[in-house]
C-alpha cells in the first residue's frame, strides 16, 4: 500500500497556475512593474476560448504577473503550460532592446549562491537592483512566443546577460488557438548558465509591447510541473 501511495504521489503534477473565475488574478499572483515610467499590461481572470485563464492585454506597456515559487527540479523539472495569442508582435526583434517585445512569455527566475557568481556578476546585479528594484533575479529563463525566429532559437536578452531567451512558439500559424508547451527547466538552466546550482524563486507571465509601441492580447492557462517521464496534464 505504501508503495502504491508513493507512486501515486510521484505521478501528481505540481500545479502552480490554475485559473477559473473572472476578475482579478488570484493570490499569490501579483502585478510587478519593472519600470514605473511604463504603463502596466492589464491582467485579469477570464474564460478564453472555453478555458479558464489569465488574459493579458498590452498597449505600449510592460509588467509581469508573477508569483513566488519553490519547486524541486530534481523531481519535477518540466514546466507545462498552455497559451494563446491573437498575433505575434510584428515589430519585435529579440536581438535588440528596441524590439524586445513578445505577445506572450513565461519568465522563470532563479537564485544562485553568491559563491558561485563572479565578483563582476555580483556587482552588475547590485547595480541593476538599485536601478530596477529587488525583483531582478540572479538568472532567468524566458520562454517566448516570437514573431520570426525558429522554435528552439536561444539568445541572451538585449538588456542583460543574466536572462536567456528561448523561442517556444513562433509566427502566426497557431495564433488564435490554445497551444500546449513543455520545457525542461532544469536542463535549460544548466545549458544557459554553465551548470551552476540554482533554485527557482519566481514564475511570471507577461505580454509586453513597450519597446515597439504596439498592442497584443494573450492568455495563459494550466501551468504545472511534472517529471521528465510524465505527460502534461492538459
Amino acid at each position: 500500500m505504501m508503495l502504491l501511495l508513493a507512486v501515486a504521489a510521484a505521478a501528481s503534477p505540481l500545479w502552480v497556475g490554475r485559473f477559473s473565475g473572472e476578475g482579478a488574478p488570484p493570490a499569490p499572483w501579483r502585478v510587478v512593474l519593472l519600470n514605473k515610467k511604463v504603463p502596466a499590461t492589464v491582467y485579469r481572470g477570464a474564460r478564453v476560448a472555453g478555458v479558464g485563464a489569465i488574459e493579458a492585454r498590452a498597449n505600449k506597456s510592460m509588467a509581469l504577473l508573477a508569483r513566488p515559487l519553490r519547486v524541486d527540479l530534481a523531481r519535477t523539472p518540466v514546466l507545462c503550460w498552455r497559451w494563446l495569442v491573437d498575433a505575434p508582435v510584428a515589430k519585435a526583434d529579440m536581438r535588440t532592446k528596441r524590439g524586445d517585445d513578445y505577445a506572450a512569455r513565461i519568465y522563470v527566475s532563479f537564485d544562485i549562491p553568491d559563491d558561485k557568481l563572479s565578483a563582476g556578476t555580483r556587482l552588475k546585479l547590485s547595480l541593476g537592483r538599485r536601478m530596477f528594484g529587488g525583483n531582478l533575479p540572479d538568472a532567468a529563463l524566458n520562454y517566448v512566443w516570437d514573431n520570426k525566429h525558429a522554435v528552439g532559437t536561444r539568445a541572451r536578452s538585449a538588456y542583460t546577460d543574466r536572462a536567456e531567451l528561448i523561442v517556444a512558439e513562433t509566427g502566426a500559424a497557431r495564433a488564435g488557438k490554445w497551444v500546449g508547451e513543455r520545457a525542461d527547466i532544469a536542463a535549460d538552466f544548466a545549458r544557459a548558465f554553465g551548470g551552476v546550482p540554482g533554485s527557482v524563486t519566481q514564475l511570471a507571465l507577461a505580454s509586453d509591447t513597450d519597446n515597439s509601441g504596439g498592442s497584443a492580447r494573450a492568455a495563459f492557462a494550466d501551468l504545472h510541473f511534472v517529471a521528465r517521464d510524465q505527460r502534461c496534464a492538459f
